[in-house]
């Protein structure tokens, strides 16, 4: 049996120009994943990572403790299938019709748009995504241009399936990436629905972790969204 890791990403810049990098909150998630696996002298065989900014640069962070602390990190290499799903461009491409048609949708984003603070834009503008990407996964609202929904699980699954091809029998395996891929991953183990699965990926903390069994066409839970390494309250973000 094989063991992978699947890492969501740290924190990343949620209301900033460019969401696509960690924040300074997110930089100290992913060190205190590092040292907290360092600790413990948790190793892998195999390293990898999805590429967008937030993924990687939590692989780096978590990667520079194992250099301090003296512990073995393979090579980070890039693994496309563990991208995540477009949701900026779904949400860009389709609210606008949908603040226009639909009477709900433009009630909560009327709530967004006036809700003062991080923390009530946050809750705020998480039920907007909720129902505008929900929608969306379900074939609601198809969008030419952006891959669509069993695309992506297609995707994922079969990075998942490369996994067991490419020799890694028997080794422990890590990916960081982010909440739509670990979602999808638990499609695989425990066949989920596509709600299920997106509440799944959503609900993974930012630098949680989750932990897999896998050999042939078998592929088992064993852990979901892990954070003993959070233990300052501050640090329990989803977005």
């Amino acid at each position: 049996m094989s063991h992978l890791v699947l890492v969501r990403h740290g924190q990343a810049s949620f209301l900033e120009p460019d969401y696509d990098k960690l924040s300074s909150k997110g930089e100290a998630q992913s060190r205190l994943l590092g040292e907290y696996w360092t600790g413990h002298k948790v190793t892998f065989d195999r390293v990898y990572s999805g590429p967008r900014v937030r993924q990687r640069s939590t692989a780096r962070i978590v990667g520079e403790a194992y250099q301090r602390a003296g512990l073995p990190w393979p090579k980070v290499e890039i693994l496309d299938e563990f991208d995540e799903f477009r949701a900026e461009a779904v949400m860009e491409r389709s609210l606008p019709h949908l603040v226009k048609s639909d009477e709900h949708v433009r009630e909560l984003h009327r709530a967004f748009q006036g809700a003062i603070g991080k923390e009530e834009k946050f809750r705020t503008f998480q039920r907007v995504f909720k129902i505008v990407i929900g929608r969306w996964a379900g074939g609601e609202l198809p969008l030419p241009g952006i891959e669509p929904w069993p695309d992506f699980c297609a995707r994922v699954r079969a990075g998942l399936a490369r996994l067991s091809g490419n020799g890694s029998r028997g080794q422990r395996i890590v990916i960081f990436t982010s909440g739509g891929p670990v979602g999808v991953a638990m499609q695989r183990a425990l066949d989920l629905s596509t709600t299920a699965t997106l509440k799944s990926g959503t609900m993974m903390r930012n630098a949680a972790y989750s932990e897999f069994l896998f050999s042939g066409d078998r592929f088992s839970l064993g852990s979901y969204n892990a954070y003993p390494h959070l233990t300052d309250p501050g640090f329990l973000t989803y977005r």
